[in-house]
This record gives structure tokens, C-alpha cells and sequence, in this order.
């Protein structure tokens, strides 16, 4: 998957709520839709979203799926962001090494 596959499925509100409820363990469709203001086969449809974006996995447990966040699929997204801190940092060394030396009260020397 790319790194936009994964921000088009977190863009949804709903489907950010349902990844971050399985953050803190695996989890049953009916668990996860507990409270939340859709319905158990809409919960169904963005975990399969998520899943075909590689953030969860699902599991078979008798007739219930169980579904976990799949850290794998967050790898992508997680390079690309760490492209932009990467470019901050350079930016920030290239503007450091372009000021004057100071002495130990900060003044210039």
C-alpha cells in the first residue's frame, strides 16, 4: 500500500475511531461499534476499508471476526512523514551552521 492509501482511510472520522479503539488490543465488529453512531455493517464496511489499506487484520474466531491494528501498514505513512522531519532537521543544520560563532553568554564572537 502507499502512503496516500492509508491517509484516504484515516480521513474518515469514523474510521479513525474504529482504528484508534483497536489500538489498545484486538477487538470483535460489535465491540468496536459499541457507541459509535453507525451502524454494526457500516462498522463492517470501513474496517474492510481498513484492512485493504493494510492498517488492520482480521482473524476468524468461530463465526466472529477479530480484528488488530496492523503496525505494518502503518510503515509507509510513518517514512513519509519522517521525510518531512528529516527535511526540517537539514533545513535547521544548514541555518545553524550559517550563523556566527557565539561565545558563552550567547553574543557573537
Amino acid at each position: 500500500m502507499t502512503y496516500g492509501t492509508v491517509l484516504e482511510a484515516l480521513a474518515d472520522p469514523t474510521r479513525r475511531e474504529i482504528f484508534e479503539r483497536l489500538r489498545p488490543g484486538s477487538s470483535p465488529v460489535g465491540q468496536l461499534a459499541d457507541g459509535l453512531p453507525v451502524s454494526r455493517p457500516a462498522v463492517s464496511q470501513h474496517l474492510k476499508v481498513l484492512r485493504e489499506a493494510g492498517l488492520v487484520s482480521e482473524r476468524k474466531d468461530g463465526t466472529r471476526r477479530i480484528y488488530s491494528v496492523n503496525k505494518q501498514g502503518l510503515e509507509e505513512l510513518r517514512e513519509y512523514l519522517d521525510g518531512f522531519w528529516e527535511d526540517v532537521l537539514a533545513n535547521f543544520a544548514v541555518h545553524l551552521e550559517s550563523q556566527p560563532p557565539r561565545d558563552d553568554k550567547g553574543k557573537n564572537k
